[in-house]
């Protein structure tokens, strides 16, 4: 019985100290990323405005990608024949919809 009453204070031990000692660790880290949010400029800097400009540049070329994966192929034969300089460009009207 003494045993197991040893046993039960040594594991609430255990776990007191490991618990404290990742209480330490998580404020530690909170008060970092606080520190490093609480240091941005107020006026957004060239290099951000770049990744903005970039970030802009890639969702408009995701448009483009996801318009041509989910038109109709003949849409986009005749676009590719269009920039190619063969036809003129591809008017989609609802009629030719309508015709498939």
């Amino acid at each position: 019985m003494q045993e197991q009453l040893i046993i039960a204070m040594t594991l609430v031990a255990i776990c007191l100290i490991a618990g404290i000692s990742l209480n330490g660790i998580v404020d530690k880290v909170m008060q970092a990323k606080r520190l490093r949010y609480t240091h941005l400029p107020a006026q957004p800097t060239a290099e951000i405005r770049e990744m903005a400009e970039r970030q802009q540049m890639i969702e408009d070329r995701l448009r483009v990608l996801e318009r041509i994966a989910t038109d109709r192929g003949h849409l986009l034969a005749d676009e590719i024949e269009s920039l190619r300089g063969e036809l003129p460009a591809p008017v989609a009207t609802k009629s030719r919809e309508a015709a498939q």
